[in-house]
């Protein structure tokens, strides 16, 4: 697993659990159940390397589709509606993209 040593993969399964059906997926709620939204600045940097799959600094809305993937082989990709509600909440600059500070923010948010 990608996040193996930064978070326990019971916390992993039980957010994915909480939005394997399309339509339910929650930043918010995925970053608590998961554990992120409480690890150190250190910990959700090397999640966002881990996200930005093309290491373009950014994490753009192809990446974001795939969200879930990056926690678990075969989970399901975000439907194009919940992608367009991921990247505005993250995009605060209006850039089209999620960079690691807006990353950052979004986890703690």
């Amino acid at each position: 697993m990608a996040f193996a040593g930064v978070l326990s993969d019971a916390d992993v399964a039980a957010a994915l659990d909480g939005c394997k059906d399309a339509g339910t997926f929650d930043h918010k709620k995925f970053f608590k159940a998961c554990g992120m939204a409480g690890k150190s600045a250190d910990d959700v940097k090397k999640a966002f390397a881990i996200i930005d799959q093309d290491k373009s600094g950014f994490i753009e809305e192809d990446e974001l589709k795939l969200f879930l993937q990056n926690f678990k082989a075969g989970a399901r990709a975000l439907t194009d509606a919940e992608t367009s509600v991921f990247l505005k909440a993250g995009d605060t600059d209006g850039d089209g993209k999620i960079g690691a500070d807006e990353f950052a923010s979004l986890v703690k948010a």
